[in-house]
């Protein structure tokens, strides 16, 4: 059993519920509005126990155990119901996909501080966890609940529902910081990225995966097809999502059809539709090439910077992938802070 894998079995402290959330909150945590740091509030019979800012007097409550700064999902409403309804959690896979898109062993992060921007249901998280790391986890949506449920054996794992166009974080605050595939869903992928570096410290590295941008007619069907999901009512576009899983079941199909309309060729039927379901019903989708990211880096003050591969490989996948035909590739890379 890993440092990561000890269960908790002491009280709660009666200021916050979580031991870990007491003891980083002056360490760690910024009032989103005014990035000054935050106190821990004394619960009354009229306040529950939460966190307030000295400087603005925002407050913060924390909810089940989770420092809530964010009450609505908006954009990412989806993503609260995809990571809610399906059991995505595959250890096995999941520790292969985090190692190939943060090109980062989790072995190497004992004892670090670490954020997973974007947490979902927290399948990430718990890999980091498993390893001995201290970890954050934030998401906008009502995902964050799932992900503290799966990390629960974890004494060093906190969440946060939170925005990440307003990360509360302290400046240079963590060691690594980690998004796979979740800014390009924000509103402002750029500025969402700015303040992932913003709370990297120097020294730290970070890791981001983004949707790559494909060829002009596959992202104009891509349009033409999300233009009419998005508006879809979440049980109706289910309902296509299972039957395009059906379809990505069929191998010669699946190799074809899915140059021209995305639709998941996962071998497990569950998260086939997961991830119909993620590819469709989000508001924003937005596409970027190795140039985009790299420059962010760049801007950013980061070097050493890996463009990291996929984890599929061949002849005929390596030209694809090469030539942007891949629908649903990203576009991943890790950098140093300076």
């Amino acid at each position: 059993m890993t440092n990561g894998q000890r269960r908790h079995t002491g009280s709660h402290d009666s200021t916050c519920e979580s031991p870990a959330l007491a003891a980083w909150a002056g360490e760690l945590f910024a009032c989103p509005n005014c990035v000054q740091r935050l106190e821990v509030r004394t619960p009354t019979t009229s306040q529950p126990s939460g966190f307030y800012c000295k400087s603005c007097g925002a407050t913060y409550p924390v909810q089940r155990g989770i420092l809530a700064f964010e009450t609505g999902e908006e954009y990412a409403a989806s993503f609260g119901r995809q990571w809610t309804r399906y059991e995505v959690i595959r250890p096995e896979e999941d520790l292969e996909v985090f190692k190939t898109k943060t090109g980062v062993d989790p072995e190497e992060l004992g004892g670090l501080t670490v954020l997973d921007a974007g947490c979902g249901s927290g399948r990430y998280s718990r890999v980091v966890a498993e390893h001995g790391a201290r970890v954050v986890g934030v998401d906008k949506s009502r995902a964050v609940e799932k992900a503290a449920a799966v990390c629960r054996a974890y004494p060093d794992v906190v969440f946060a529902r939170a925005d990440l166009l307003a990360l509360p974080f302290l400046d240079a605050t963590f060691d690594f910081v980690f998004s796979i595939g979740v800014i390009h869903h924000t509103s402002a992928p750029r500025l969402a990225f700015g303040q992932l570096a913003r709370v990297v410290k120097p020294g730290g590295r970070l890791a981001v995966w983004v949707y790559r941008r494909n060829t002009w007619m596959q992202e104009r069907i891509n349009q033409a097809l999300r233009g009419v999901t998005v508006r879809m009512d979440p049980q109706q576009l289910e309902q296509l999502c299972w039957a395009l899983a059906v379809v990505g079941g069929i191998p010669v199909v699946r190799r074809t059809l899915n140059k021209l309309v995305n639709f998941s060729s996962h071998p497990d039927f569950e998260l086939r539709v997961c991830d119909n379901f993620d590819w469709y019903a989000c508001r924003y989708q937005f596409h970027y090439t190795e140039e985009d990211l790299l420059g962010w880096f760049r801007e950013e003050g980061f070097s050493e910077l890996r463009l990291l591969k996929p984890q599929k490989s061949g002849p005929f996948y390596d030209w694809a992938y090469r030539h942007n035909l891949l629908i649903g590739s990203g576009v991943n890379v890790i950098g140093r802070k300076d």
